[in-house]
C-alpha cells in the first residue's frame, strides 16, 4: 500500500501515522435531528435558534455520500428518552420541568421530534445508536459496534458542537481512537460556544484530537473513492487547506 496518506489538519495533520484506511474509519454524524434542527423543536424551545444546525445539512449530506462512496462506516446518533421516561432521572425530569418541557414530546423515543431529519437517509449497512447522555458511547453499544468493526479512527459532525459532538469525541479520545472534527460539518446555537469547543479540542496540541476544513476554506470534505492500489484515500490533502 502507498504510504503517507493523511488529512491536512490542525494542530498536526491526521492520523500521526499517515495511515488513513476506510476500513478502520468511521463517520459519525451526532443528533441531527427533527427535535433540535425544527422551528419548533426542543431546541427551539429551549431558546436557540435552529438555523446554524440547518445550514450545516448540504455539508453534512455531502459528507455523508462521499464517506459511503469511500466504504467508511457511517453512524448516526439520536438523543432521546423512552417514550415511559422510565429511564429519566429525578434531576432530569427537574431540568425538563424548568424548560418548560414537562409533559410535552421533546426527546421522547417514538415521535416525530426524536427521528433523524428527512435530508438523512440511512442507507443499508448504516448504524443507529440512541442514547440517553450527551456523549454516545455512555450506556449505548457503540464501543462494541467499532471494536467489532476495527474501527481505530473517528470522524466527528453533526450537533452541538459543544455539547453531543464534544463530549463523545472527548469520551472517545480517552478511549484511543484517533479523532477529527470536521467543523464546517457541525455546528452550535451558541456561536462562541462552537468556536470554543474548537479550540478546545487542539489544547495541548491536540488533546482530544485534531480539526480540518473551515466553511471559508471550503465547502465540502473531499473523500476519495477506494483507488486502484487498494489504499482508500479520506480527504485529498492537496484540497484541504486545514
Amino acid at each position: 500500500m502507498t504510504e503517507g496518506i493523511f488529512i491536512k489538519a490542525r494542530p498536526y495533520d491526521y492520523p500521526y501515522d499517515g495511515n488513513l484506511e476506510a476500513a478502520r474509519t468511521a463517520l459519525l454524524v451526532i443528533d441531527m435531528q427533527v427535535d433540535f434542527l425544527a422551528q419548533d423543536g426542543y431546541f427551539a424551545k429551549k431558546g436557540y435558534d435552529p438555523a446554524p444546525l440547518r445550514a450545516i445539512l448540504p455539508q453534512v449530506t455531502r459528507t455523508i455520500d462521499a464517506a459511503r462512496a469511500a466504504g467508511v462506516l457511517v453512524i448516526y446518533t439520536r438523543q432521546g428518552y423512552r417514550a415511559d421516561l422510565a429511564d429519566m432521572s429525578p434531576y432530569e425530569r427537574w431540568r425538563r420541568k424548568r424548560a418548560g418541557l414537562d409533559g410535552s414530546q421533546a426527546l421522547l423515543r417514538g415521535t416525530p421530534g426524536f427521528e433523524l431529519v428527512p435530508e438523512l437517509n440511512v442507507a443499508p449497512g448504516e448504524v443507529v445508536v440512541d442514547k440517553t447522555a450527551n456523549d454516545a458511547f455512555c450506556y449505548t453499544d457503540l464501543d462494541h459496534i467499532l471494536r467489532w468493526r476495527g474501527v481505530t479512527h473517528l470522524l466527528f459532525s453533526g450537533c452541538t458542537t459543544d455539547v453531543c459532538v464534544s463530549s463523545t469525541m472527548r469520551q472517545a479520545a480517552d478511549r484511543n481512537y484517533q479523532c477529527l472534527l470536521i467543523e464546517d460539518a457541525c455546528a452550535s446555537g451558541d456561536a462562541y460556544a462552537h468556536a470554543a469547543a474548537i479550540h478546545m479540542v487542539m489544547v495541548e496540541d491536540g488533546v482530544f484530537g485534531v480539526v480540518a476544513g473551515a466553511g471559508r476554506h471550503r465547502r465540502t470534505c473531499s473523500l476519495a473513492t477506494p483507488t486502484a492500489g487498494g489504499r482508500t484515500p479520506l480527504m485529498d490533502p492537496r484540497r484541504n487547506p486545514g
